[in-house]
């Protein structure tokens, strides 16, 4: 299934938004890009369950421990399923002038009442001990 200029531009948006509102430690904004019903899944494998869960998740992590960080997401893969569509990118956190991308997320989009919302989304920590071994096991010989 194709994805439409308007499908596009409305999940970029949305992604935009996300990386806004987690530069200004807002809460609520960053889990306003998620639906009500939403699945918030975090690289420790800690779980947020609706919207609200993930906006009580955000508050310490910007009051405290992530204060004055900053996000940075670069997309990977994008590709509509159905009436979602899923987006792949690799990203990080930080507070310094370069953020390293040390994580892979997967952001499953879907259109919810006219607005374009995550309704699942998975973080995963890079192991670059795991990303060299598999590059060994899967080089030509």
């Amino acid at each position: 299934m194709q994805i439409n200029d308007e499908r596009h531009a409305a999940i970029d948006d949305s992604l935009g938004r996300i990386v806004a509102a987690w530069d200004a430690g807002d809460a609520r904004a960053f889990a306003a890009e998620f639906t009500v019903d939403a699945s918030y899944v975090i690289y420790a494998g800690i779980v947020s369950l609706g919207r609200a869960e993930i906006e009580e998740a955000h508050l310490p992590v910007f009051e405290k421990w992530q204060k004055g960080s900053r996000m940075s997401m670069r997309e990977l893969h994008r590709r509509a399923s159905g009436d979602s569509v899923i987006v792949v990118t690799e990203g990080g956190i930080g507070k310094g002038r370069r953020i390293r991308h040390d994580k892979v997320q997967t952001f499953v989009f879907v259109n919810d009442e006219g607005t374009w919302r995550c309704a699942a989304f998975q973080n995963t920590k890079k192991s670059k001990l795991f990303i060299w071994v598999n590059a060994r096991a899967t080089a030509p010989r």
